[in-house]
């Protein structure tokens, strides 16, 4: 049997998504249609593997304005598929028979289901089906695709339907003898089938619908006066007339096939008349979406996704309950005797006796590596003796937290907590009432004793039940295989650690989609739309745009994926653009090193609003400013959609959607992850040997004689850093380590921290570390001591507004489906982050410092094109529509 194609027609919210996921399991391909991002997906009916469904885009029209309309016409019309299926939506009927009188007349067989007929009954409404299909001249047959009704029956009559529909008498006399004089006078220039659609596209001189015709000149000019007859007739242009007529048509059907019942409130719309109120809708909306967000990102969902980032691509994880108590009660026990700041207290004490404590730190580190190494411990050994010798003995040594922070009590309490603020020798400052955490006194035989003591932390992979993690799996195996240095880092510190990243928030992404997705399939989020789009189109963009920003707020690859709802395709292209500038979860460690930076991470409630507040006012300047320039201009679509009725979601449908969603996460995010990764590991840990000693000689920096802790130093990433410093500097961060943390945040926001700490020598400390605060603020500080907090905000700031990390790249480059506009879009958000931080900091180095140069200038200039792009004005771009001319002799000339 040969394939047998068949089209899904419709409207939005008509069922059709969710009737092409019970005929085929949602299992086929997916992609876009050429030249455009909408979405095309087909796949086979589960039933017979010979027929393929192809899910057209939900239109209300075969009108040419917008891209969905234009490929779906172009499907219908042109490749010509065996039969159709138009889905209409029955508690909408009137709305949903415009766009059936024009697939009516593509010449295609047609098969008209009626969905939703059990909320019809609900109503008290009756259709009477066998009057409607007369009408129609095809099959018309209830069904209902939620509960996978009547839906087998309504395929295997579109398989039979082998007649092509001729279309509906449903013009006015003078109209369809004008339609009948134009399919004379095109006979020729199409098939037959296809004569009544190419007459009424003739008709309203719809030029991108009429060109496969090739008509001469000639034909036209014989053309427009049967259609301007028309027009002096009825005094009105040929395309509202046919619009007029269309409807005038629909009213008789729905009057001769449709009895209501007496009007009253169904539950829908008393539903509605809260949830949309113009008070009530945004206060309830809030709620609604802070009980998502809370659920998703700050409670289930972050939990899982911490769990995966800290146990399966991080330390492992324990499946047995009682190993894993055992590990933490001795690994509390081990941690309460604070070897390290035993150790640590013990050297500065023997340092300040005058003893050169140079061996003794290399070798209490190569322990660290070798508890075994027998040279080490001698070194360790002798150098006790020697300081016993001298009496050095510590006393009132300070204890450090795990991030390496100071530890005071409060009076009344016995729980210590950090020291966050440090004077300038990097003494702690305590506040009233706090006494500082300290070990009495540390001699010779206890500094040894602790010297060992940090050898012997418990290890999780002795306990029992432990299972390790991805990296720490995969390493094993390639040393069991004997792989070298070089391989080892590029899989686990380059692919695992970079992949691993974005997998890790497949978790928190889940359970976001699972609530999203329940809201979208009851037909809430129809309502959303509607409410913000009363707030959105002030500043030229749809209500639509709302809800990939608020997704944004917890990680931009779903908001950017969600921009897909928005049919304009100027509004989904601005929008996937700017909606990653709002700060995501991965951003917070960024914003609080600024914290503790500025106010010591104490009551730091406006640091963080601050720059939530900075990403809005950036997605609303720049679409402003956006929609005053040629590739953006016009008001935003006019809001149109249905707002189908509430009901509960069926399991399959919805478990479908949110798959449907995660797993386009992982196939567009993950590959653009992989390559990145590569690349940004192959910068870091490759380049020269020019440290003392070295030989000059390129090649994997980590297994090269001689390198140090600070290889990354003279790594290729060093060098493009400093050549792109010149870049930063009149941000005032124009060392090649910012430089360097700014590429390293392309693969992950919250790589930024972990790269400054690696490239100042800081181990493991986190955002939360005074050391941490300390170096960042160093880096913006200058030789006279004067920290430039306006160079670090600028910093800060061009981090969030900068491309995004490259998992939402990724993905903007799939939504954006054109290289040109991806690389507009990430070209505009470097540059507007660039623009931003130069204005604050050169604001701030005027205001504050008193310092006036030429970047100042610029900055001003810079400034002023702005506040001119904002109010100035909107251009009257030239707003010709070469979609519907108005006299035919257009095309030809």
């Amino acid at each position: 049997m040969a394939e047998t194609f068949i089209g899904l027609a419709g409207n939005p919210n008509c069922g059709k998504t969710t009737l092409f996921n019970e005929l085929t399991g949602s299992n086929g391909y997916v992609g876009n249609w050429p030249g455009v991002t909408v979405e095309k997906k087909q796949a086979k009916w589960r039933a017979d593997k010979d027929v393929t469904f192809v899910d057209l885009p939900g239109i209300y029209s075969l009108s040419p304005y917008t891209p969905e309309e234009v490929v779906s016409r172009d499907y219908i019309v042109n490749e010509r598929p065996d039969a159709l299926i138009d889905l209409i939506d029955v508690t909408n009927l009137e709305r949903n028979l415009y766009l059936t009188t024009q697939v009516l007349e593509a010449g295609r067989p047609v098969v008209i289901g009626l969905n939703m007929c059990d909320l019809l009954k609900e109503r008290g409404d009756k259709v009477d089906v066998a009057k409607l299909s007369e009408r129609l001249g095809v099959t018309v047959l209830e069904v209902s695709a939620l509960h996978n009704t009547g839906v087998d029956e309504l395929v295997r009559a579109a398989i039979a339907a082998k007649k092509p529909s001729a279309g509906v008498k449903c013009f006015s006399a003078e109209v369809e003898d004008a339609l009948q004089k134009i399919a004379s006078m095109i006979s020729g220039s199409c098939d037959s089938d296809l004569s009544r659609w190419y007459s009424i596209k003739v008709f309203e001189r719809d030029a991108d619908a009429i060109k496969p015709l090739n008509l001469t000149k000639e034909q036209l000019a014989a053309i427009e006066p049967v259609i301007k007859a028309v027009e002096e007739a009825r005094d009105d242009d040929s395309e509202s007339i046919i619009t007029s007529d269309r409807y005038d048509w629909i009213s008789e059907t729905m009057a001769a096939c449709v009895a209501k019942a007496p009007k009253k409130l169904t539950t829908s719309e008393k539903i509605d008349k809260i949830v949309t109120n113009r008070i009530l809708g945004l206060p309830i909306f809030v709620c609604v979406m802070v009980l998502v967000y809370y659920i998703a990102i700050s409670t289930v969902g972050t939990a899982a996704t911490d769990w995966v980032n800290d146990n399966l691509f991080g330390d492992g994880f324990f499946v047995n309950s009682a190993g894993q108590e055992q590990y933490e009660a001795d690994t509390d026990d081990w941690a309460s005797n604070n070897y390290g700041d035993q150790v640590d207290g013990f050297i500065a004490a023997a340092e300040n006796a005058g003893m050169d404590t140079t061996d003794v730190n290399d070798a209490v580190a190569a322990l660290a590596d070798d508890p075994e190494d027998a040279d080490a411990l001698a070194t360790v050994e002798d150098f006790a003796k020697d300081a016993e010798a001298k009496g050095v003995v510590a006393t009132d040594v300070p204890v450090h937290d795990e991030d390496g922070n100071y530890l005071a009590t409060s009076d009344g309490s016995d729980e210590a907590e950090p020291v966050t603020t440090v004077d300038a020798d990097d003494n702690p400052v305590l506040a009233d009432g706090q006494t500082l955490e300290v070990i009495d006194s540390v001699d010779a035989d206890q500094f040894v004793a602790a010297v060992e003591g940090t050898t012997e932390e418990p290890a999780a992979e002795d306990y029992d039940g432990y299972v390790p993690s991805v990296p720490g799996a995969v390493e094993g195996w390639m040393d069991d295989a004997g792989a070298s240095d070089v391989v080892k880092s590029l899989v686990i510190d380059g692919i695992i650690g970079g992949v691993g990243s974005v997998l890790g928030f497949i978790p928190q992404m889940f359970v976001l989609f699972v609530l999203l997705c329940f809201l979208e399939d009851c037909g809430y989020m129809s309502r959303v739309a509607f409410v913000m789009d009363r707030v959105f189109r002030r500043f030229g963009l749809s209500g639509k745009s709302f809800i990939p920003m608020l997704i944004s707020s917890g990680c931009g690859v779903p908001g950017v994926l969600s921009t897909k709802t928005i049919e304009n395709e100027k509004d989904r292209r601005m929008t996937a653009m700017l909606t990653t500038m709002i700060p995501c979860g991965a951003k917070t460690p960024i914003i609080a090193l600024v914290m503790g930076v500025l106010i010591g991470g104490s009551d730091a409630w406006w640091v963080a609003p601050m720059f939530y507040f900075m990403g809005i006012a950036a997605i609303i300047i720049s679409a402003i400013m956006l929609k005053k320039t040629k590739p953006f201009a016009g008001e935003p679509a006019p809001f149109v959609m249905e707002l189908p009725n509430y009901h509960f979601p069926t399991i399959k449908s919805w478990w479908l959607h949110v798959w449907e969603r995660v797993s386009a996460y992982i196939k567009k995010a993950g590959t653009i992850i992989f390559a990145a990764a590569v690349v940004v590991w192959f910068l870091s840990n490759f380049g020269f040997a020019t440290w003392d000693g070295g030989n000059g000689a390129f090649g994997f920096l980590q297994g090269m004689d001689g390198a140090g802790d600070d290889y990354m130093d003279f790594s290729l990433l060093a060098a493009i850093g400093g050549f792109l410093g010149i870049i930063f500097a009149p941000l005032g961060a124009d060392t090649w380590q910012a430089t360097a943390a700014s590429i390293s945040a392309l693969i992950a926001k919250e790589n930024l921290v972990g790269t400054f700490g690696a490239l100042y020598g800081l181990g493991d400390a986190t955002e939360n570390s005074v050391s941490m605060w300390q170096g960042f603020a160093a880096m913006f500080t200058d030789p006279q001591g004067v920290l430039h907090a306006g160079a670090m905000c600028a910093f800060v700031a061009f981090n969030m507004l900068d491309a995004p990390c490259f998992a939402a790249m990724g993905t903007i480059r799939r939504q954006m489906d054109d290289a040109k506009w991806f690389w507009f879009a990430i070209g505009y958000q470097c540059v507007f982050g660039w623009v931003v931080g130069l204005i604050i900091n050169q604001l701030w180095e005027l205001f504050v410092l008193g310092n006036f140069g030429f970047w100042t200038i610029v900055a001003f200039v810079l400034l002023a094109g702005i506040l001119f792009q904002l109010f100035r004005p909107t251009p009257k771009w030239d707003k010709k529509d070469d979609k519907i001319l108005t006299d035919l002799t257009q095309e030809a000339a």
